[in-house]
């Protein structure tokens, strides 16, 4: 599963939210410094859709808000 996700980081909370048009906004409290946000992310998204992290992969936009996300279904 593939999916498109828009990161907010350095927020106040931590939070998978998904719209209608099947994308997704994420906000996470960790700045984007040094990979941190996109570690929060992974760790949201396998909180949020019950699985391990290792399930999870950026494929594209790991230095960018807006980001596609590999989701490896069993």
């Amino acid at each position: 599963m593939v999916i498109r996700a828009q990161v907010k980081p350095g927020g106040n909370r931590n939070e998978v939210i998904e719209r209608p048009d099947g994308s997704y906004i994420i906000r996470t409290t960790a700045k984007p410094v040094d990979n941190q946000a996109n570690v929060a992310v992974i760790k949201l998204l396998a909180k949020y859709f019950q699985m391990p992290k290792t399930s999870i992969h950026i494929k594209n936009g790991a230095s960018s808000r807006y980001k596609t996300i590999e989701i490896k279904v069993d």
